[in-house]
C-alpha cells in the first residue's frame, strides 16, 4: 500500500468512527476523528502507524497520554504535528486493551448457571478486571440487587436488565488470564494507560476501573503471557486451574480482535478443553452458534455459553436482554 492509499485508509477509518461510534460516547472523539478525516496532513502521520495500532480510541488516548491537550481539532492537531515521532513510537508499541469491570454484569447471567467452585480463565485479560465477578456489587435495573457475601464493593455495576436469567455470585476459587502483553494492577504507569483509554465524556467509567484496579492489585491473578490462539498457549494456561473445580473460559470481547484463522483455531481449541466456555461476540463474527443467530434480528452483542446464544448484551455490560427459552446443560 503506497503512503497516499494508507493515508486514504486513515481518513476512512476515522469518519467512519466520526459518524458511528462516536457519536452519544464522546464529542470530544467524535470531534477529532471528523478533523482527521478531513486533513490529509495528519492523516498522513497516523498512516505511519501499523494497521493494527492506529483505531481511533488507541490513538486519541496514546495521545491523550502524551500530553495532548483535550481542546477542540486545531489545537490537537497542532500538537500531534509537533509531537507525531512519539506518537507513531508510542502507538506502534500499544495495543486497545479495554478492561471495563461492569462487563461481569453481562457475564454474570452466564456465570450463574455453572455449578462451582470454578476456575476462572480469561483470554485477553489486559490487567484482569474480568476475573473477579464475585468480589463486585451488581445493581440490575429490572432485576435484583446482588453483593458480595463481605458486603458492598468499592465497584457497583449498573445494568439494564430484560427478562429473568439466573443470577448468583460465582464461587471463584482461582482466576488467570492470557494476554499479549499484561498490565499490572498494582503499576502506575499501567493504570494510567488503562483509565486514559476511557473515552472523554463517559463519566464514572474511569472511577469505576479505578477501584476495580485496587481489588486486582490486592489479590493480584495470574497473568500469563502468550497468544491464547496459539493451542500449546491455551493448554498450558488451561492445565493449571486446580483440580476439583470447574474451568470457566471467557472471551469477552476479546475475538473481534484476533484474525480469522487465529480464531478458528481458538474456538477449536476451547471445544476440545474439558472447560465451560463464554463468551461476548458480534452475531456475525463465527459459525459456532447452536443454533445458529438471526443477525438481522439480534440486537447488540450475544453472550453464549459452549456456543449457546443466550442473550442480547452490550458489549461493555450496560445491558442484558436475556433471549434463553431453554437454559443449557449446566456444568
Amino acid at each position: 500500500m503506497t503512503t497516499m492509499d494508507a493515508a486514504a485508509a486513515v481518513a476512512e477509518c476515522y469518519a467512519r468512527f466520526a459518524a458511528d461510534e462516536a457519536p452519544g460516547r464522546s464529542r470530544l472523539y467524535a470531534g477529532w476523528a471528523s478533523g482527521v478525516a478531513g486533513d490529509r496532513l495528519v492523516a498522513g502521520i497516523l498512516a505511519r502507524i501499523p494497521a493494527t495500532h492506529r483505531q481511533p480510541p488507541l490513538v486519541f488516548a496514546v495521545t491523550r497520554l502524551l500530553g495532548a491537550p483535550e481542546a477542540g481539532y486545531p489545537a490537537w492537531a497542532a500538537w500531534l504535528a509537533d509531537n507525531a515521532d512519539a506518537v507513531v513510537r508510542e502507538a506502534s508499541r500499544r495495543s486497545l486493551q479495554t478492561n471495563e469491570p461492569r462487563r461481569c454484569a453481562a457475564l454474570l447471567p452466564a456465570l450463574s448457571g455453572v455449578t462451582g467452585p470454578i476456575a476462572l480463565l480469561e483470554l485477553g485479560a489486559s490487567a484482569g478486571l474480568c476475573l473477579y465477578p464475585d468480589r463486585y456489587s451488581y445493581r440490575y435495573r429490572g432485576g435484583p440487587d446482588l453483593d458480595p457475601a463481605a458486603g458492598p464493593s468499592a465497584v457497583v455495576l449498573t445494568c439494564d436488565l430484560t427478562g429473568e436469567p439466573p443470577l448468583r455470585l460465582p464461587e471463584v476459587v482461582w482466576r488467570a488470564g492470557v494476554d499479549l502483553a499484561p498490565l499490572d494492577a498494582s503499576d502506575a504507569s499501567d493504570r494510567r494507560f488503562l483509565t486514559t483509554l476511557v473515552w472523554p465524556g463517559e463519566d464514572g467509567r474511569a472511577e469505576r476501573i479505578e477501584a476495580a484496579l485496587d481489588i486486582a492489585a490486592a489479590d493480584p491473578p495470574l497473568m500469563i503471557r502468550g497468544d491464547a490462539s496459539d493451542p500449546a498457549v491455551l493448554r498450558d494456561a488451561a492445565g493449571r486451574a486446580p483440580a476439583r473445580s470447574t474451568l470457566v473460559v471467557t472471551t469477552p470481547g476479546v475475538l473481534p480482535h484476533i484474525p480469522r484463522a487465529g480464531r478458528e483455531r481458538l474456538i477449536a481449541t476451547l471445544r476440545d478443553l474439558d472447560a465451560v466456555w463464554i463468551t461476548i461476540d458480534p452475531p456475525a463474527l463465527h459459525d459456532a452458534w447452536d443454533p445458529r443467530v438471526d443477525v438481522a434480528s439480534w440486537g447488540g452483542f450475544v453472550l453464549g455459553r459452549d456456543g449457546i446464544p443466550l442473550a442480547a448484551v452490550d458489549p461493555l455490560g450496560a445491558s442484558v436482554e436475556w433471549r434463553a427459552g431453554v437454559l443449557p446443560r449446566q456444568r
